[in-house]
């Protein structure tokens, strides 16, 4: 039988790096953090993106005509649940972007769904982001 104590501390490990990268605007190892079949849903976005690639063509777009900008990124809320070798993370993001000089922060909420590979580590295969909802008054 396999020992799952530490599995939640890798996960988030992993969650950590991709979350770091992200908000470091470390493309590179962002998107080393998710598998080429990566699926992503963002609410920002009218469509699901198929792949990582797909998200990569993307981002280069807001980059170039957006001037797009990751500045910070801060997770909590964060939530580990196992079904075998795939982790779902879930957490409240708040991310500090710039886009054409201007800075916005946004509050949002976020699951991304990992799975172990062969050789034990976890890898993104799905990212969905959701617009925080407003507390009530």
């Amino acid at each position: 039988m396999t020992d799952t104590t530490d599995i939640p501390t890798t996960v988030l490990a992993a969650a950590d790096a991709l979350v770091r990268a992200f908000g470091a605007h470390d493309r590179k190892a962002y998107f080393e953090a998710f598998s080429p079949a990566a699926t992503f849903v963002f609410h920002t976005l009218d469509r699901t993106l198929a792949n990582r690639a797909e998200y990569e063509a993307v981002w280069s777009l807001w980059e170039s005509r957006d001037g797009f900008r990751v500045l910070g990124c801060r997770s909590s809320e964060r939530k580990v649940q196992l079904a075998g070798d795939v982790a779902i993370f879930t957490h409240a993001v708040e991310t500090d972007v710039s886009i054409a000089g201007s800075t916005t922060t946004s509050s949002e909420r976020e699951t991304i769904v990992f799975a172990r590979e062969p050789g034990g580590r976890w890898l993104a295969v799905h990212e969905h982001l959701s617009a925080m909802a407003m507390a009530a008054a």
